[in-house]
């Protein structure tokens, strides 16, 4: 037989589109071309996968060849088709059986002497391998990553050479088992119990991890900003299935690859304030998942927030209301999940100590304004809570304040998981994600309350979609405290969060 079709896989952004690798031997001068938009890694794989074939004991076939990867307008990257273009030039030489390769789905890429290397984005394949009901050949370094994706039979491979014992039906490969259930999420020593005083900055994270909202963070140096982003990860709610197969997806097909350690984890990518739009969103002529996507379904910290760029933070705003961001560059198009919770901090003033019991900032009412006003209006309007964290006391510093009880972040958490659980029961999702409608629906109030709040908007001077953020961050604090309805207190609760909506104080 002079032609052969293999089944693999491109990636396209989170996705792994099916390829069809067709390998056709013709009489003429002997050479080997490869069609189908390959970029350079893919053109070099016709030497990789001859020395690989010439060292495994192959005969490679001194006739033309032609690698076609269709379909045939579809990027192709990478040397994930090393092994099924390998295998279609020895099912087409007659050299292993053709009708044994229909049932499964190959990627790898070959070293010269025919050893199988670990390939990106193994996950997203898996997922795709097992809706099309094949089975799934890979490097065996893959292997455990892929496993993740249960019902699906993975054969995990070292070399060329078991590949095709395997397809001659000499020697199969064995069956990569399903992974083991995941261990419990450690804190690794990071507790709430840790931070001392900062009462209301804790409940402020509390809500925030509750309903998934987003937080800003506002003090002087040392207050404790850092160590309570640190441990917001401690105290979030569990990843669910779904959530855990998607974060771990776009970790996959990032140049880092997927730590299993990390799996049922949720991710936290705090960035440094020099970080480029394109580090932040993602990017390049290949596109690739930023920081907010590497976040997905995590936690981004920005810490000294108005130090990064003010055009950098823009590229927030959007993915901030719609939980995605597409890429688009000339030749390509790359849509990436984003569904991350923002957590930034910021000091008061340019010196940092506006407000500080010492008195000694000097900085002048336009300096202050200047400092704030590198973040835009619209990207503050975005963010659900801004809460102070000011200087402590003595006795907090030192944690000698015994009327204050030091909750752990095993207690904390506890509570937000029960919250998050009657939000997802009422709305199938946490309350930061309610939809226009769903918020009309979820979060409506009596008519005192309304007054409240439509009195506390006119005074305030926010949108209404600032207002529909104090309305999601109200039914947090209804579902934290077990109620039903929206009651003032929880009203006035979910407005005090709202810190850069005032004027800031010397």
């Amino acid at each position: 037989m002079s032609l052969a079709v293999v089944n693999s896989r491109a990636l396209a952004g989170v996705t792994a589109l099916p390829v069809s690798v067709e390998a056709h031997l013709a009489n003429g001068l002997p050479s080997l071309s490869v069609v189908g938009l390959p970029e350079a890694a893919v053109k070099e794989a016709k030497d990789r996968v001859r020395a690989a074939l010439l060292n495994a004991r192959f005969e490679f076939p001194t006739r033309r060849i032609t690698i076609n990867l269709a379909p045939a307008d579809l990027p192709k990257e990478g040397g994930r088709f090393d092994l099924p273009i390998a295998l279609g030039i020895l099912a087409a030489s007659g050299q292993v059986p053709a009708d044994a390769l229909e049932r499964y789905e190959f990627l790898g890429e070959l070293a010269l002497s025919g050893e199988l290397r670990p390939i990106r984005g193994a996950l997203p394949a898996a997922v795709q391998a097992r809706e099309a009901g094949r089975a799934l050949v890979l490097p065996r370094a893959n292997a455990a990553e892929a496993a993740l994706v249960g019902g699906l039979e993975i054969l995990p491979a070292e070399h060329l050479l078991e590949v095709c014992a395997h397809l001659h039906g000499q020697r199969p490969l064995p069956v990569q088992p399903e992974a083991a259930p995941p261990a419990p999420e450690s804190n690794a020593g990071v507790d709430l119990a840790d931070v001392h005083g900062q009462a209301r900055a804790k409940r402020a994270l509390e809500i925030a991890a509750a309903g998934g909202h987003s937080l800003l963070m506002i003090g002087p140096p040392g207050t404790g900003k850092t160590m309570l982003a640190s441990r917001l990860p401690g105290i979030l709610p569990p990843m669910s299935e779904t959530e855990a197969l998607q974060s771990a997806a776009v970790q996959s097909i990032s140049q880092g690859g997927f730590d299993l350690g990390r799996w049922r984890r949720r991710p936290f990518r705090a960035p440094h304030h020099t970080a480029s739009g394109v580090a932040l969103v993602g990017g390049g002529s290949h596109p690739r998942p930023g920081e907010i996507s590497l976040a997905h379904h995590g936690v981004l910290f920005l810490d000294e927030l108005p130090e990064f760029d003010r055009r950098v933070l823009e590229v927030l705003r959007e993915p901030l209301e719609s939980g995605r961001i597409t890429i688009s560059r000339a030749a390509r198009q790359a849509e990436f999940p984003a569904r991350f919770q923002l957590l930034g901090a910021m000091n008061p003033c340019p010196c940092g100590y506006l407000g500080h019991p010492s008195g000694r900032c000097r900085c002048s009412p336009d300096q202050v304004q200047r400092y704030r006003a590198r973040l835009s209006g619209p990207l503050l309007d975005r963010i659900d809570m801004h809460v102070e964290v000011p200087s402590l006391p003595r006795e907090d510093r030192q944690g000698q304040n015994g009327d204050v009880a030091i909750e752990t972040s095993a207690a904390v958490r506890e509570r937000v998981v029960g919250a998050f659980e009657r939000a997802r029961a009422r709305a199938g999702v946490a309350n930061a994600a309610l939809e226009t409608a769903a918020v009309n629906q979820h979060c409506r109030l009596g008519a005192e309350q309304a007054d409240l709040l439509d009195g506390a908007i006119e005074r305030l001077g926010l949108s209404a979609r600032a207002r529909h953020r104090v309305l999601k961050v109200a039914r947090t604090i209804a579902d934290l405290a077990g109620s039903e309805a929206i009651a003032a207190p929880h009203l006035m609760e979910a407005l005090s969060y709202r810190r850069l909506d005032r004027p800031l104080s010397n």
